[in-house]
């Protein structure tokens, strides 16, 4: 049996899943339409939230609502650790699956080189995720800290309560924002998966990760819910 190494196909793919990855980052987070985008408009609930706690005088469940968003953050995290460890077993486990996924391929056994490659791209994009995990876990302990520090309810009207408000609702959109960028590497690590069938199903896989990930922002019905 060939042994197959990369080639203009797999370089043409690859390209076509760094590109695709980054124009939709690019729109969701830098355009005009991302602005309508069901992750857009949470953040204008993160202000009207803020806004509120600091009209509130009890506020546990501001508490529960901020420990809520540190504790999913934490899974997710941890599951990217995970997922490098799979990862790298996968890299070390080669002559193993090889055999395996060349049944579900064309016939040709990819090279150990090729498979490595591959299977270290999967283990940036699951460190990538970690780190953005990871920080938006720590923004939202910043955060956790700040609702604690919160002015009470009768300096509600002043300007350091003005600024509170400011300053918290943007460390919790900070934090949201990373939050997104590593599920967003999370979507697109099942597209990347995809190439361990060669070069046209990472595209196909790729073009399918965008179209659902768009239609979610986009034409959900959690989105045409704040229409």
């Amino acid at each position: 049996m060939t042994m197959a190494t990369i080639t203009l196909p797999d370089i043409l793919a690859v390209a076509w899943f760094v590109g695709a990855w980054l124009i939709y980052s690019i729109v969701i987070e830098k355009t005009a339409k991302g602005k309508t985008s069901l992750n857009s408009l949470m953040n204008g609930y993160r202000d009207d939230w803020m806004e509120r706690l600091v009209a509130r005088d009890m506020r546990m469940v501001d508490a529960q609502v901020t420990a809520a968003l540190q504790s999913g953050t934490a899974f997710f995290a941890s599951t990217s650790l995970i997922a490098i460890g799979g990862a790298l077993t996968l890299m070390r486990a080669s002559d193993d699956i090889l055999p395996v996924i060349s049944l579900f391929g064309q016939g040709a056994l990819p090279s150990r080189q090729l498979w490595e490659v591959k299977m270290l791209g999967l283990i940036v994009i699951f460190i990538y995720a970690f780190f953005k995990f990871a920080w938006a876990y720590r923004l939202f302990n910043y955060f956790a800290i700040m609702v604690g520090a919160a002015p009470p309810l009768e300096e509600r009207d002043t300007p350091a309560a003005r600024a509170f408000v400011q300053r918290a609702a943007h460390v919790c959109t900070d934090a949201g924002r990373h939050f997104n960028r590593g599920q967003r590497a999370f979507f697109f690590s099942l597209g990347y998966l995809g190439w361990l069938l060669g070069p046209l199903p990472l595209v196909l896989t790729t073009t399918g990760v965008v179209i659902v990930m768009w239609r979610r922002q986009f034409s959900s019905e959690s989105r045409r819910a704040f229409d």
